[in-house]
């Protein structure tokens, strides 16, 4: 493992855990598809998991979205202060 640069700005780790947990989140999301009616209790779609796989599937859409657009900005701030040199 490469050890990080000096002069890594706060943004670049904010990008980098958010990234992480957009990752997860959206694993998470495919492991349990049923998660509303665990959390809630509420059967939107009288238990056919039709809701339940129509908000996963826009989940994992902008999760999986977002965990790649953070990675890449913490990839820049990575090089930037690895350009640096402090």
């Amino acid at each position: 493992m490469m050890n990080p640069p000096r002069g890594l700005r706060p943004r670049f780790w904010v990008q980098a855990g958010l990234s992480a947990l957009t990752a997860v989140l959206a694993l998470l999301t495919l492991l349990v598809p049923d998660w509303i009616e665990q959390l809630t209790g509420l059967r939107p779609d009288s238990g056919t998991g039709e809701a339940e796989w129509l908000v996963v599937g826009v989940l994992v859409l902008v999760l999986v979205a977002g965990s790649a657009g953070l990675a890449a900005g913490a990839r820049r701030e990575w090089r930037r202060a690895a350009a640096a040199g402090t």
